[in-house]
C-alpha cells in the first residue's frame, strides 16, 4: 500500500507569497498613489514657506537698516534667519508627512493574517514499463499522477495568549490518478511505483484531504544548557512523518519509487499499520525533545493511531495501532550528520497475510530500526531492518540498505543517484499455508508455494533541471517475486518528473 507521505522536502515549504501577491496589487497601487500626492502636497507647501521665508527675511532686514540708515542688498535679505515660529512650523510638517509614510509602510490586514503561513506544493508524474514479467493490465506501460499541496499554519499568538508555548495547525491535500503498475507474480512490495494515488475501483481523478492535524508544543525549564519540550499532536494523521523517517529513503517523489524503500516494509507493505486505503489514520502523539545543544537533540514519542475500519472514521480506539520511537540526530561519525531511530510497534486489529483469505486473532507486534548517516561530503548511507516476532504476516524479517551519491564529482552538485538492495524473508507460517490461499480473490487456490525471501534492487538517478523541476529515470529489478521460486524476475523501467515549490 503506497502512502506517499511527503512532498518534495523536502517536507521543503516557503512562505506564502504566492496567496499574498494575488491581494496585494490593489492595496500597493493605492498605498503609491497616496504617497505620491502626500509628497506633493507637501513640497508645494515647502515652496510657499521658503517663499514666505524670504519676504519676511527682506522686510525685517529692511526694517533694520531704515534704522540704522543702511542699504541691504538681496544678497543680505536671503541671509537673515527665519523666525521661530517659521522652524516651529516647518517641523511640525516633516512630522505629520514622517506619520503618514509609517502608516503606508505597515503590512495590511491581509499581509498581517498571513504572516508566517508556509504552503508546498508538488506534480509528480511517473511513465512506467515492465521490461520482464507479466502484468495484470493489457498494457506493459503506466502513466499516473499526484498533486500535493501542504498548509503550515503558526497559531502562537493563541499559544502566547494563553500561556502554552506555540501551536500550529497542518493540512495536507492530495489529488491523482492512475494505478502504475500492477504485476500478476505477487510481490511482498505491493507496488513498485509508490506514488501511484487513485479511487480504488475506479478511472477517475481522486483528491481527498489526505492530513489534518492539530500540534502544541510547550518548552521546559532549561537545565545545564539543554532545552526541553514536550509536544502533543492529533487529528488524522501520516505517521510517517513521525515514525520510521529517513533522510535518503523516505519520499518517493525525490528518491526511490519502490514503496519497499520508502518506509519499513513490515509497516508499509506489510500493512501492520492498519492505515486508510491512502495510509492516513487518525491518532494522537505525544513526544519529550531534548536539544543537547544547537546540533545534537534526542527525542522519544509515542503514537496510538485507529486501526483497520477506525482508520476510515467507522470505529473508534478500541483496537489501535501503537508505536513508540527513540532519535538521536546529530553530528556522529567524523562530525558528520546522521540520524538514528529504534521502534517497537503493536496493533491488535491487524488483518493477516494482508488481507488474503485467513482469519487471526492474533495481535501482530514488532521492532526495527531506520538509520541515515553522512559518510563523506557528497556520500549518505541508509539502513532499515524490520522483525515481527508475533502475527500471521507473510514476511517476519525485512532488511533494505543502499546510498545516495550527490553530484559534486561530475559538476552536478544539485543531481543525486541512488541505489538501494532489499530482502525480505517469507516467514514460515505463511510459507505452509500459501497454498491454499485465494489471493486473487477469484475463489480458487492460488497454488502459490513460496520459499526463501524476496529481493528487490533500485536504481535512480535524479537530474535536476531546476529549483522547481526533477527529471529521474528509474530501473528496478525483483527477484523471485513473492518468495515464490517459480515466478519470473520483474524488471520495470520508469521516468518520473517533478514539479515543486
Amino acid at each position: 500500500m503506497e502512502t506517499g507521505r511527503r512532498i518534495a522536502r523536502p517536507r521543503r515549504l516557503v512562505t506564502l507569497f504566492a496567496a499574498t501577491a494575488l491581494a496585494a496589487p490593489a492595496y500597493a497601487q493605492a498605498d503609491v498613489e497616496e504617497l505620491n500626492n502626500t509628497v506633493e502636497r507637501l513640497l508645494k507647501r515647502v515652496e510657499q514657506l521658503e517663499a514666505s521665508n524670504k519676504r519676511l527675511e527682506a522686510t525685517l532686514e529692511k526694517s533694520r537698516a531704515a534704522r540704522s540708515g543702511d542699504q541691504v542688498t538681496p544678497a543680505q535679505a536671503t541671509k537673515v534667519p527665519a523666525t521661530k515660529e517659521q522652524v516651529n512650523e516647518l517641523n511640525e510638517r516633516v512630522e505629520d508627512v514622517e506619520g503618514e509614510v509609517a502608516t503606508l509602510k505597515k503590512p495590511s490586514k491581509l499581509e498581517e493574517a498571513l504572516d508566517g503561513i508556509t504552503v508546498g506544493a508538488s506534480l509528480a508524474m511517473v511513465g512506467q514499463g515492465a521490461v520482464r514479467g507479466e502484468v495484470a493490465q493489457d498494457s506493459k506501460s503506466q502513466l499516473n499522477y499526484r498533486a500535493d499541496v501542504e498548509a503550515d499554519i503558526p497559531l502562537d499568538t493563541i499559544g502566547k495568549l494563553a500561556g502554552v508555548g506555540e501551536s500550529r495547525l497542518f493540512f495536507h491535500l492530495r489529488a491523482g490518478q492512475g494505478e502504475g503498475l500492477q504485476f500478476v507474480s505477487p510481490t511482498l512490495t505491493a507496488t513498485p511505483n509508490s506514488t501511484a494515488f487513485f479511487l480504488q475501483n475506479s478511472d477517475d481523478s481522486a483528491t481527498i484531504v489526505g492530513q489534518a492535524w492539530y500540534q502544541l508544543d510547550y518548552p521546559l525549564a532549561q537545565t545545564s544548557g539543554a532545552r526541553p519540550s514536550v509536544q502533543g499532536t492529533f487529528g488524522k494523521i501520516d505517521l510517517f512523518g513521525f515514525f520510521d523517517q529517513n533522510e535518503i529513503a523516505g519520499s518517493e517523489t525525490e528518491a526511490f519509487l519502490n514503496n519497499v524503500f520508502v518506509h519499513n516494509p513490515l509497516l508499509d507493505s506489510g500493512g501492520a499499520i492498519g492505515g486508510d486505503s491512502y495510509g492516513f489514520q487518525p491518532g494522537v502523539i505525544a513526544a519529550y525533545t531534548n536539544d543537547i545543544n544547537s546540533v545534537n537533540r534526542w527525542k522519544a514519542s509515542v503514537g496510538v493511531f485507529a486501526a483497520g475500519g477506525g482508520a476510515s472514521f467507522d470505529s473508534t480506539f478500541s483496537k489501535p495501532f501503537i508505536i513508540g520511537q527513540w532519535e538521536y540526530n546529530g553530528r556522529i561519525l567524523r562530525d558528520r550528520t546522521g540520524n538514528y531511530r529504534v521502534y517497537v510497534w503493536t496493533n491488535s486489529n491487524f488483518v493477516p497475510y494482508n488481507d488474503e483469505a485467513a482469519t487471526s486473532t492474533v495481535r501482530e507486534s514488532g521492532f526495527g530500526f531506520s538509520i541515515d548517516q553522512q559518510v563523506a561530503r557528497n556520500l549518505t548511507l541508509f539502513a532499515r531492518y524490520g522483525h515481527s516476532f508475533t502475527g500471521e504476516v507473510r514476511f517476519d524479517n525485512a532488511i533494505t540498505v543502499g546510498g545516495q551519491l550527490g553530484g559534486y564529482a561530475w559538476g552536478r552538485q544539485d543531481d543525486r543517484i541512488g541505489l538501494a538492495y532489499g530482502w525480505l524473508n517469507t516467514s514460515s507460517g505463511f510459507r505452509a499455508v500459501a497454498p491454499t490461499l485465494d489471493a486473487d480473490g477469484d475463489g480458487l487456490p492460488d497454488g502459490y508455494s513460496p520459499s526463501g525471501a524476496e529481493t528487490d534492487i533500485e536504481l535512480y538517478y535524479a537530474w535536476q533541471i531546476n529549483r522547481n523541476l526533477q527529471l529521474s529515470p528509474n530501473l528496478q529489478w525483483i527477484i523471485q517475486p513473492g518468495g515464490d521460486p517459480t515466478a519470473p524476475n520483474i524488471w520495470a523501467v520508469g521516468l518520473r518528473a517533478v514539479a515543486g515549490f
